[in-house]
């Protein structure tokens, strides 16, 4: 890459990111005002400050030196009043600018398709919508505040001085290039390891998420004490790339404070010298010190924020990876177009999470459904059965071929108006924090309390929840920890009735309730879905051998096809799992 378009790249990242400033454009440039306000304020003061001693106290003038004095008073308040309102329209800005920046992370990743999702760890976007966020919120802070007041009051300091004595002021020709050639270092030495850095937090951050989500099991299994040394050993190396990245930075500070302190060792030898020899008097010498000290503490401002703004380039890159994600699945020029019936057709379908014609993991599958259909699906672990029902409502889109639903390719439709249509029983039941009523209103969020009740007594769901003291105002907790699996899987599925879908699926969705209560379930779907095309993926053949056809999977090819009977009588897959599982009932 030229370093026009590495320029130009950055320049873009850079845009990106101030669009977020949005609403808050305003805060963003009063912050900026207010700080030339108080420079303008501080600089004056050690100008009338040396007033008073060369004019006021040498001639004993006390109404000159009480009128000076006022006037730096006023404008000490004034200089504070416009510090307090940057400070404070910084604090509005930034926080703001933050604000916008998770709102179009966050937006972005929900219109992420399940192979978007799959490139980005869970903890990397957790850390990408919060520690990366917050230090690119301080970079920005320190930007419209102390990356305005430290050049500023530099440049202004610098001036100040030299017209004060130009021959003293030669001194700021050695510390400012020394300062800048090590700013410039550490930029470049730097980055590589805060990136590194941010890195290891997404792996420490996985690490808590892993052990949490698993915590039944980790204490179970009585591993609590290996997930212990797990975290240990992320921590460890997060504070190893700490300290790597941290090393570099430490050079700053003593070099700014040796550079600060022989400055003003400098200045008050020579100095002092041309007091001796009557070239310069005294004001003009501690007003000189006082524009000596603001234009380093400028430096040291300038250096602290640069550090900043070092960390959150790498911080600002991964934000920007996120938002510069190319969408696998978009819906962008699609026709308004509404599902018309549950009709699903595969033709020479094949898929490949990795997008390789030779690493397919279903492969040219024909299938023709009719819609209110209940269809079964069966095969062994791996046969990709989940996946092939994913492709129905484009949560992944499929390598070659055509998956039609309704009698159009699920491409032409716009994906709210496809996925309204299709209701999914996932394997993982989840559940979310509230109500166990405001859960079911996830299916349809206008459902009223009589056809919430309906569809959880069709899922067989309604006794369980009428036992809990506050039925269906029950708070389920975070995740749905206060129900059993079965439970989780009963709720899910009287949600998905609620959505009156034209497609259902129900991937292995009855695995932790009894075969009787499976039974129930299947015979309310057939009475209140007769209408609705119905895919049950199952490991019990009792799930599925009432289905209109049945679907035999293995190795991501479709086996046979046919009725209970006929795959008893035609499939050896079939028939073998069929037969295992009667051993085991008897």
């Amino acid at each position: 890459m030229s370093s026009r378009q590495t320029k130009k790249k950055g320049t873009g990242d850079i845009g990106k990111l101030l669009s977020c400033v949005g609403e808050y454009k305003k805060a963003a440039l009063l912050s900026p005002v207010c700080m030339v306000g108080e420079v303008a304020m501080e600089i004056l003061i050690p100008f009338l400050m040396a007033k008073i001693i060369d004019v006021g106290i040498a001639n004993g003038d006390l109404p000159y030196v009480a009128k000076v004095g006022l006037l730096m008073i006023l404008m000490a308040v004034v200089s504070l009043c416009f510090g307090a309102g940057g400070g404070h329209f910084a604090a509005v800005a930034s926080s703001g600018f933050a604000r916008n920046i998770r709102k179009k992370l966050f937006d972005k990743i929900q219109d992420f398709s399940f192979a978007n999702v799959d490139r980005f760890s869970t903890a990397s976007l957790v850390t990408r919508l919060t520690t990366d966020v917050t230090n690119t919120q301080n970079s920005f802070a320190n930007i419209i505040r102390g990356m305005v007041r430290g050049p500023l009051m530099l440049v202004c300091a610098v001036v100040m001085a030299v017209s004060i004595n130009a021959k003293l002021s030669l001194i700021f020709l050695v510390a400012v290039p020394l300062l800048g050639s090590t700013l410039a270092v550490i930029a470049v030495k730097a980055y590589p390891r805060f990136q590194r850095m941010l890195e290891q937090y997404d792996s420490m951050n996985a690490s808590v998420q892993e052990n949490l989500v698993g915590i039944r099991v980790v204490k179970a299994f009585v591993r609590s004490d290996h997930e212990s040394e797990k975290f240990r050993e992320a921590a460890t190396k997060l504070q190893q790339a700490q300290k790597k990245a941290e090393n570099l930075l430490i050079v700053n500070m003593p070099l700014m404070n040796f550079v600060v302190y022989a400055c003003m060792i400098a200045v008050s030898w020579f100095g002092g010298r041309q007091i001796i020899a009557g070239s310069m008097l005294t004001g003009q010498f501690f007003s000189f010190l006082s524009y000596l000290t603001q234009t380093l503490t400028s430096l040291m401002m300038i250096s602290m924020n640069f550090v900043g703004l070092v960390m959150a380039r790498a911080s600002v890159r991964r934000i920007i990876e996120v938002m510069d994600e190319p969408l696998d699945i978009t819906d962008e020029g699609n026709a308004d177009i509404q599902v018309v019936d549950g009709s699903v057709d595969f033709e020479n379908v094949s898929f490949s999470y990795a997008k390789k014609g030779d690493n397919l993991t279903l492969e040219n599958i024909n299938l023709h459904i009719r819609s209110g259909e209940t269809i079964g699906i069966i095969g062994g672990t791996g046969s990709a059965k989940t996946t092939l029902v994913q492709l129905i409502p484009r949560l992944y889109d499929v390598y070659s071929g055509s998956l039609k639903v309704g009698g159009r390719d699920v491409r032409e439709y716009p994906l709210d108006h496809l996925r309204n249509a299709v209701a999914m029983v996932l394997q993982k039941n989840v559940l979310f924090s509230g109500t166990i009523k405001e859960n079911l209103r996830w299916g349809n969020a206008d459902a009223t309390d009589e056809q919430i009740e309906e569809a959880c007594r069709a899922a067989q769901a309604h006794d369980f929840v009428m036992s809990f003291p506050d039925g269906y105002d029950t708070d389920l907790g975070q995740g749905g920890v206060n129900v059993s699996g079965g439970q989780k899987q009963r709720l899910c599925i009287a949600r998905a009735l609620l959505k009156k879908p034209k497609i259902i699926i129900l991937d292995d969705s009855t695995s932790a309730v009894d075969t009787a209560t499976d039974s129930k379930i299947r015979q309310a779907l057939r009475e209140k879905l007769s209408g609705t095309t119905t895919f049950i993926i199952a490991q019990r053949v009792t799930s599925v051998q009432d289905a209109d056809r049945i679907i035999v999977l293995n190795d991501g090819r479709v086996d046979a096809v046919g009725t209970h009977e006929e795959l008893l009588a035609t499939n050896e897959i079939y028939r073998e799992v069929y037969e295992s599982q009667q051993k085991g009932v008897a």
